[in-house]
This record gives structure tokens, C-alpha cells and sequence, in this order.
């Protein structure tokens, strides 16, 4: 199968099923839908990125080697639908201490910013919980981040996952808190 063949085959939706059956027998046409997730030039690539996340719920041994370069082009594209794929995909997955700060800054512009849509936010604010499953310190600053995004842009999917996260989110606070607490005391003696 050409590039060629890949970009028509993506402009209908009834082959996109097909396809992504079709490259789990044979994986080596994957870097040719990554590399149409990768462009922006043309509209219906983000096809692509849907065929590469349902790729991902068959196979994620396939698609996991290419999260850094997702990773990458996530901070430059505009693309919503694009962004609601590999937000998905990176929320999914531990975020290497490399990447760790640029997609802390991203979650969190992404998240605040009630422009996006939903499912762009909601797959943000997984990732920034998943860094603060990681980094502690982050724990209270997000639920407070949650709890503002609940009240002033309130939506049925924010309000669902924020809540989840948030019982989450309160535990992982309150065991940072008393374990600084500890530190602090016996810094103290």
C-alpha cells in the first residue's frame, strides 16, 4: 500500500475500520498513517489519528514506540480532533520525566482554556492528574485547578471525570500534606 493509496483510502469513512484491521496484520503500513496523523496541511488527517488510537485500543505494543513523536507534534497542532487523540493516547500511558513539564504547562493552557472542546479538556485533565499521581506536589494544586474548572466552565464531561479525579486527587493530597507535615517536625527536634 502507497501513501498515495493511505490518503484516499482515509478521505472515507467506511474503509477507516478496514484499515485499522488491516494494519494490525501488517503493522509496517503503521509509520504511513503516523506520518498523516503528523500532518497538518490537510483537513481529514485527523482520520489518521483516530485510526491510530483504535489501533491502540487493539494493539498499543504498535503504537506505544511512537508516543514521544505524538508528543511532540500535540504542542504544535491546532487541530482539535487530533488533540483529542493523542491526549488519549498519552493519558494512557506513564509520561516520561523528559516530557513532564512541557506537558504539565500544555494540560494545564489546554484544560483552563474553555475555547477547547470537551473531550480535549478531559483527556488534559487525566494527564495533569497522572502527573500529580507522579509528582505529589502537584495533588493540590490540581484539585483546587478541577474544582474551578467544575464551577465556571461546567460541562457533564468535565463535572464526571473532574469528580472521579477528585476522590482520587484528595487522598494523594492529604498523604503529601502529612508527610510534609512529619518532615517539617522533625526538622524541627
Amino acid at each position: 500500500m502507497t501513501e498515495n493509496e493511505i490518503r484516499t483510502l482515509i478521505q472515507s469513512w467506511e474503509n477507516l475500520a478496514l484499515m485499522v484491521r488491516y494494519v494490525a496484520d501488517f503493522p509496517e503500513y503503521l509509520d504511513l498513517i503516523i506520518s498523516r496523523a503528523l500532518d497538518d496541511s490537510q483537513p481529514e488527517n485527523w482520520r489518521a489519528a483516530w485510526m491510530v488510537d483504535k489501533i491502540h485500543e487493539k494493539h498499543p505494543d504498535l503504537v506505544v514506540p511512537y508516543l514521544p513523536v505524538l508528543t511532540d507534534f500535540l504542542l504544535t497542532t491546532q487541530n482539535s480532533g487530533k488533540k483529542r487523540h493523542i491526549l488519549k493516547l498519552i493519558s494512557l500511558h506513564e509520561i516520561p520525566d523528559t516530557k513532564m513539564a512541557l506537558l504539565l504547562n500544555y494540560g494545564y493552557q489546554i484544560f483552563t482554556n474553555a475555547a477547547e472542546p470537551v473531550a480535549v479538556r478531559v483527556h488534559a485533565m487525566q494527564m495533569l492528574y497522572n502527573i500529580a499521581v507522579k509528582e505529589p506536589d502537584f495533588a493540590g494544586e490540581l484539585i483546587e485547578l478541577i474544582e474551578n474548572e467544575i464551577e465556571y466552565h461546567n460541562s457533564a464531561g468535565i463535572t464526571s471525570r473532574g469528580n472521579k479525579l477528585l476522590r482520587k486527587l484528595y487522598p494523594i493530597a492529604n498523604r503529601h500534606s502529612l508527610t510534609n507535615q512529619n518532615l517539617s517536625t522533625q526538622c524541627k527536634k
